[in-house]
């Protein structure tokens, strides 16, 4: 009898698994989620990043003093990476005009006796003037200035001791007491892209996943058709019915992750640490987990619609509580809290470990842990919910379920 229960088990998870398959390729929403979003979308998120770092940025500079060390200073800032100088302003409203309509993101004002206190070896500045409202455009064109301001300073700097008899190799030795070296590890470019649409695949996945789910699950409770007619909903049927639909969603994002977390990946030259293969068991934990959510909040959806609905809403809760554009140990107790509940919080860090840092399973088995009870966490809650919407229908003489 217990072989025969066995045997039935793996047989209602097989079929399931086969049924699920067939109705998601065959579904025109599904399809356009499970294939198209979640390789098209990351596409066009990443188009505008593939330069990795803004450069170029206009920028004016106001040259109140007009000596030769003012116009030294403005060639050293047009001379960086970061910003262009593409005028020069007579005065600080002129500049004011160009940074209001848009001609340019930042200024430079030179006063008047730049030079003159230079000379005299007296203190003088500079005032720089940068677009604080975007972070990026403000960064490089505060670095930018930093860079010409630090260069002009030590020539100053060696040429007052080698006035006042030092040799150079002293006066450089003096200037550069401290010279510290900076390595970029996991982000050589420095760039955004490389920063950002990593996560930005992993919260695609998650959430295009959900989404289907809860399409396919809107569809059936729109039909007021129960998934198993007749089978006791504390029979190991049941949980077979949730087991195989999740294996059958895990099947279509092995496939669908080899284009978006290989080719996609290697196509957009990020850093790779490890083989794509170590990631595959931390990958398939991850997805189940995604799938046994799915399957626990889409049963509460009526109609198709809602699902997109919630998706859409909670997206950008998911992506503040991921630790992407806030780190999770800045957030205060309850958000950290909530954040536990969603696969991508533990799978983020996992992948970055892995994938762009190259570190082991030992380097992850926190975020494995936190995965593994969320993966059993969500099993039973979307068993429990299966039970409560089976007991919920009523069963009409048709066949049907109605509410």
């Amino acid at each position: 009898m217990g072989k025969q229960r066995i045997a039935g088990f793996f047989n209602d998870t097989a079929a399931t698994w086969w049924s699920e398959i067939r109705e998601s390729v065959t579904d025109a929403g599904t399809v356009l989620i499970f294939f198209v979003a979640v390789i098209l979308y990351p596409m066009l998120y990443s188009v505008g990043y593939l330069r990795e770092t803004i450069r170029g940025i206009p920028v004016a500079v106001v040259d109140l003093d007009q000596t030769v060390t003012s116009r030294r200073l403005s060639r050293l800032l047009d001379a960086t990476e970061q910003v262009d100088v593409t005028c020069k302003p007579l005065n600080l409203k002129e500049a004011e005009d160009l940074f209001y309509r848009g001609e340019v993101h930042g200024v430079l004002l030179i006063p008047v006796s730049f030079e003159k206190k230079i000379l005299k070896g007296e203190q003088t500045g500079t005032t720089i003037y940068c677009d604080a409202g975007r972070f990026f455009v403000y960064k490089q064109v505060y670095t930018a200035a930093s860079y010409a301001a630090g260069m002009m300073n030590a020539g100053v700097e060696i040429r007052s001791m080698l006035a006042g008899g030092k040799s150079w190799n002293e006066a450089l030795n003096r200037t550069a007491g401290i010279s510290p070296q900076f390595f970029d590890l996991y982000n050589p470019s420095s760039g955004y892209a490389t920063f950002i649409v990593p996560c930005i695949l992993i919260i695609v996945i998650q959430q295009s996943l959900l989404v289907g789910i809860g399409l396919l699950s809107g569809k059936r409770n729109e039909r007021k058709r129960p998934d198993n007619p007749g089978v006791n909903p504390r029979s190991p049927s049941r949980m077979a019915g949730i087991l195989g639909k999740s294996m059958a969603y895990v099947s279509l994002y092995l496939l669908t992750t080899l284009v978006t977390l290989v080719l996609f990946y290697h196509w957009l030259s990020f850093p790779e640490k490890t083989n794509f293969t170590a990631i595959y068991p931390v990958l398939i934990l991850f997805l189940f987990t995604v799938s046994f959510m799915g399957l626990a909040i889409g049963s509460w959806f009526t109609k198709r619609a809602h699902a997109l609905m919630f998706v859409i809403f909670i997206s950008p809760i998911v992506f503040f509580l991921s630790g992407v554009p806030w780190p999770t140990q800045s957030m205060p107790g309850v958000t950290r809290f909530l954040s536990l509940f969603f696969p991508s919080t533990p799978m983020l860090p996992a992948f970055l470990k892995l994938r762009l840092i190259g570190g082991g399973i030992a380097a992850i088995r926190p975020e494995i842990l936190l995965l593994a009870v969320q993966c059993l966490g969500w099993f039973f809650v979307a068993w429990l919910t299966d039970v409560f919407v089976t007991f919920r229908r009523k069963p009409t003489p048709d066949g049907s379920a109605g509410n």
